[in-house]
């Protein structure tokens, strides 16, 4: 039985899905593969992922495939009640509500596990972390899982090294279907749709702070250029801060950009790069947001403590007024703003993603029980049938080897 907030709502989740299904060819395809071949069936699968549109139709083609599917959010503030009403309203068991506690979210990650799944799709690790560290026992029947995110593959690799890692897992986050296309353009564009729809402000002319120069950072970096913002990034790594220096932006310290910044974003996956120090020296009404995968980027605790009040000024803007006087803005709690603040990536990016995500479970279904307790990356073959089914569905042309460039690449002159 669903854990869900209001069973009414879902008409409004029901259309949403129906939009994006639209836009989203692959999924379509698989689908209609899916239900032909049901290489699912007998299966339970257990899906971890920001729960709104996308997702679902994720979760609908899991369940076409002859899986029995249950459902939870990976972030309690990116989930959507009219899409947790939707998927309940079709059968699907649905564990999660918008501004869940972290003893619900827990709760809810706990529940959706206790059904023992042989296939976990997860974002960020937290199904990875409750089945290891918490009841092992749901993971009876596992016969591994597969990682959507950065964050989620760092755990993973973390596990790996210290032994710790029980059931295989598969990379999709590295998958080239994935992170050139979702975590470059689509953060870049959901980034800024979002925080141009929250704050109602331009972009043009003012000066963004990006923090690191990954894919997802330089996506929202050139997406900023594009808008017409002048661009600081700060990197620790000399080669992506040479990249972004090279692609036109200003590279610095964040010490150093604290004082010019108007917009911040981080998008690292690691903790404290900004803090006490810097929110010192940011001028006032300065704009700090967050797009990586946990609230932990830019320290909430040293802004608070700094504050005599936090005042809400807007929805998913948070006023921290400094002793000074200066109000440092804070959207989405520090949560990922494009996703907590906005709708997320584009149904046509994450086509390309939650393909990877279901020929990866498929491969596990098939190959599983054949795998050794580590991460492993996406098979070549299913990268590039994903690439080939959007080229297909875009009109693309693509040109074609004849055998003597082969033999002349091979080095066979």
């Amino acid at each position: 039985m669903s854990s869900i907030k209001d069973p009414s709502l879902a008409p409004l989740g029901l259309k949403r899905i129906a939009w994006v299904k639209e836009f989203m060819p692959c999924l379509r395809e698989l689908e209609r593969r899916f239900t032909e071949e049901q290489p699912f069936k007998g299966m339970k699968i257990a899906v971890c992922v920001h729960l709104e549109a996308k997702t679902a139709y994720l979760g609908l083609l899991l369940r076409a495939g002859g899986a029995e599917v249950v459902v939870t959010g990976s972030n309690p503030l990116s989930t959507k009640d009219d899409i947790c009403a939707a998927l309940d309203s079709l059968g699907v068991e649905v564990h999660a509500w918008f501004g869940a506690t972290e003893e619900e979210y827990e709760e809810h990650i706990r529940r959706t596990l206790e059904f023992c799944p042989h296939i976990i799709i997860d974002d960020g690790g937290d199904f990875v972390a409750m089945l290891t560290e918490k009841h092992p026992e749901y993971a009876v029947n596992l016969i591994g899982g597969c990682e959507e995110t950065t964050t989620g593959i760092h755990r993973l690799r973390a596990r790996e090294k210290a032994g710790t890692l029980t059931f295989p897992m598969m990379a999709v986050n590295d998958a080239n279907c994935k992170h050139l296309f979702d975590n470059r353009h689509g953060t870049g564009q959901s980034v800024w749709d979002a925080i141009m729809y929250t704050t109602n402000n331009m972009v043009t002319g003012r000066t963004v702070v990006v923090a690191g120069y990954g894919f997802c950072s330089s996506g929202i970096a050139n997406r900023a250029k594009g808008l017409g913002a002048n661009i600081i990034v700060t990197e620790v790594n000399p080669y992506r801060a040479l990249e972004a220096a090279m692609d036109g932006h200003r590279v610095m310290t964040m010490d150093e950009a604290a004082k010019l910044g108007d917009i911040f974003i981080t998008a690292t996956g690691c903790k404290d790069v900004i803090t006490e120090r810097h929110y010192k020296v940011m001028k006032n009404n300065a704009m700090v947001a967050n797009a990586g995968h946990f609230d932990v980027e830019f320290n909430k605790n040293d802004l608070r403590k700094m504050s005599k009040s936090v005042t809400e000024r807007k929805p998913f803007i948070e006023g921290y007024e400094l002793e000074d006087g200066r109000i440092i803005n804070v959207l989405a709690d520090g949560r990922l703003v494009n996703i907590v603040a906005g709708n997320g990536h584009p149904a046509d990016i994450m086509d390309l993603s939650f393909a990877i995500q279901a020929l990866s479970a498929r491969y596990l279904a098939q190959h599983g029980k054949e795998l050794e307790n580590k991460l492993y990356d996406i098979p070549e073959e299913i990268d590039h049938e994903v690439a080939m089914l959007k080229i297909d569905a875009m009109g693309l042309g693509l040109d074609v080897l004849t055998p003597e460039q082969e033999a002349y690449l091979k080095g066979e002159y």
